[in-house]
């Protein structure tokens, strides 16, 4: 059984809790797994500029942490997204700040499944992952329009 526990922390951005729950178990399945507890937030930049320079040292605000707490028999996780982020940058994409954000979460969910982005082949096979989970929600990232 997957479990996907979304909280809103912040009142700027109206969030679709179930389809960022659905997305991170999108994600989930499609890595094959069967067992998980993701929790998901919703924050404003304040609060993920905190917990980016608490837990990695880089002293701004970002679009997603994510956190892989347990990877035995049940994958335990934290995602923690930006509405401010997701709200200044939608708009480069032409799309609402909802897909944005659900970009967020299944970029989020990648990496708790072990996609990495730290090098060019590797962010190449996660965008790849991004626009084929994006296609399952009727939306196709332009990622060149912001590289």
């Amino acid at each position: 059984m997957i479990d996907v526990e979304v909280t809103n922390r912040q009142s700027a951005v109206a969030v679709d809790a179930e389809r960022l729950s659905a997305a991170v178990r999108e994600v989930l399945q499609q890595a094959d797994v069967a067992e998980a507890s993701v929790s998901l937030a919703v924050v404003d930049d304040e609060e993920i500029h905190r917990l980016n320079r608490l837990h990695l040292e880089h002293d701004r605000p970002t679009d997603v942490l994510s956190f892989l707490l347990d990877n035995g028999e049940r994958l335990e996780g934290e995602i923690v997204i930006s509405a401010d982020t997701a709200s200044a940058t939608a708009p480069k994409f032409g799309w609402t700040t909802g897909d944005e954000l659900l970009l967020y979460a299944i970029h989020g969910a990648l990496h708790l499944v072990g996609y990495d982005d730290q090098d060019p082949a590797a962010q190449a096979e996660m965008r790849q992952q991004e626009a084929a989970l994006l296609a399952r929600f009727g939306l196709s990232p332009r990622y060149e329009e912001t590289s």
